[in-house]
């Protein structure tokens, strides 16, 4: 028979140690378990394993609210944070609860018994085993695990030399003494570049356009005079509510005065690199500030392996591989013994698992979003999404609460289903992302939407969610409460 949960997890990753921490804290008598796909707690930061991978946001608001971060670094390294998720998970006794090996693929909804039915492969033999609960908790995160996102390159089979995505990086991977070519500009390949560049003969970075690229100290100076005098939960907080302010601040600034803001962070590179680089046609991008994320290179690493010529950046389109690297369009070849794929990921909607309620199965695409958090029509299920201008965490710490309170406001009145019910009124229907970058559009098709207003629209603002989730009511008349069936 099922094992039967009050509340099922999916993924033991940042969203689902984060989720189970919440369920413990305020929800002491539910029962829960938490099923990983992969045999590690860490999600993310298990799965990436290559040179130099780290935090794009700071520490401080990519950690928990209620677990401060104590390292030096706010901008940390990736094996500090999976020490620190696994730390949490152990403080915490939510070890025993995961249940590894576990991938869901499917996941049924049955409105006469109230539950969900969710099928399992569990094990390297796939053996198919199923478990019930009464309320499922998505946190497998946004991107396919199995596969990143490689573009069709011509002549990849006349290289001489190794190719690799940094999603699947393996210790046999050698750049010592070789010459690199890391393909892409976002924030992997921001990231690998310096740190390759300490070993390899050299590595040029090459991309088709340019992005904005920012440099931030790795520590916080304030929050390390803050941990030296406070306890260091309120040093936390106070740092978490600093960022969260500053970074909302730049947001703002860069929505609405983006020619500028757009000429100081270009003026900002300029200073680093020196009169003599020509930032315009590496660092200047044709788009406005937060039309795509923006990257962020600790202490400026980035333009200081460019500065001493272990680095290079190349703007150029590919036209096709050959036997010793690649040719450009502009006819330039460049060298390489390892070509690296930093071409981004592919995003898969609830990590690929089918959802079918009462015998009909659930199109994304024809989901509307509900406070980013649930889905319009779709019973008793909600997904941890973070936010594309913020931390993660900040978003999936508050998607957590919010759970807990609508499970506790359903005991309250005897409800057995809670579900956002979309009403006959008008909602224009928007992508559930607005973001211009390649690795959302060329998905987010396949993606549910978010409406023109509340509470079908997605925030992407801490202070507006922490209203709608922590504070706003439960039983606001589109939330759908129903009792015994």
């Amino acid at each position: 028979m099922a094992e039967h949960f009050d509340v099922i997890v999916v993924g033991a990753g940042l969203s689902g140690i984060g989720a189970a921490c919440h369920l413990e804290a305020r929800c002491p008598g539910k029962t829960f378990v938490i099923l990983e796909g992969r045999e590690a707690i860490g999600g993310t930061w298990d799965l990436f394993r290559y040179p130099g991978v780290r935090s794009d946001s700071d520490m401080y608001t990519l950690g928990y609210s209620f677990k401060p971060w104590k390292d030096r670094k706010a901008i940390a390294d990736g094996p500090s944070i999976l020490e620190y998720i696994r730390e949490t998970a152990r403080e915490r006794a939510i070890e025993s609860k995961i249940r590894f090996g576990c991938r869901v693929k499917r996941a049924t909804w049955s409105s006469d018994r109230a539950a969900w039915t969710v099928e399992v492969e569990r094990g390297p033999s796939k053996e198919l085993v199923h478990f019930t609960c009464n309320f499922l908790h998505m946190c497998s995160g946004y991107y396919d695990y199995e596969k990143g996102y490689t573009p069709d390159l011509r002549g990849t089979d006349r290289f001489e030399g190794r190719i690799v995505h940094p999603q699947f990086w393996t210790e046999d991977v050698d750049h010592r003494g070789k010459r690199v070519v890391v393909i892409g500009s976002g924030a992997t390949a921001v990231t690998l570049v310096p740190e390759l560049a300490k070993e390899a003969a050299h590595v040029v970075m090459l991309q088709r356009s340019p992005t904005y690229v920012v440099s931030m100290p790795s520590q916080d100076v304030i929050a390390r005079w803050l941990h030296e005098r406070l306890p260091a939960q309120v040093a936390h907080d106070i740092t978490r509510w600093k960022n969260v302010a500053l970074g909302m601040f730049f947001y703002q600034l860069a929505r609405r005065r983006p020619e500028g803001v757009k000429r100081r962070l270009v003026d900002l590179v300029r200073e680093h690199l020196g009169p003599g680089y020509d930032v315009d046609a590496h660092f200047k991008p044709r788009y406005n500030p937060w039309d795509q994320r923006v990257c962020v290179v600790p202490d400026g690493d980035l333009f200081e392996a460019v500065k001493s010529g272990k680095a290079s950046v190349v703007t150029d389109h590919i036209e096709t591989f050959i036997e010793t690297g690649l040719r450009l369009a502009s006819g330039e070849e460049l060298e390489a013994d390892l070509v690296v794929m930093a071409t981004g990921l592919r995003l898969l909607f609830l990590g690929g698992v089918e959802l079918e309620v009462d015998g009909r199965r659930v199109e994304p695409t024809k989901l509307l979003s509900y406070k980013g958090v649930m889905f319009s029509d779709v019973p008793n299920l909600a997904c941890a999404f973070g936010y594309t201008n913020a931390s993660w965490t900040l978003k999936a710490d508050l998607v957590s609460e919010y759970v807990c309170r609508l499970l506790n406001h359903m005991d309250a009145i005897g409800a057995r289903r809670c579900m956002p019910r979309r009403d006959a009124a008008e909602v224009e229907e928007l992508p559930l992302i607005n973001f211009s970058s390649g690795y959302v559009q060329r998905a987010i098709g396949a993606f549910p939407k978010q409406g023109s207003k509340k509470p079908w629209k997605v925030n992407q603002n801490y202070l507006a969610d922490i209203a709608a989730l922590r504070f706003g009511e439960v039983d606001d008349g589109t939330m759908e409460f129903v009792g015994t069936n």
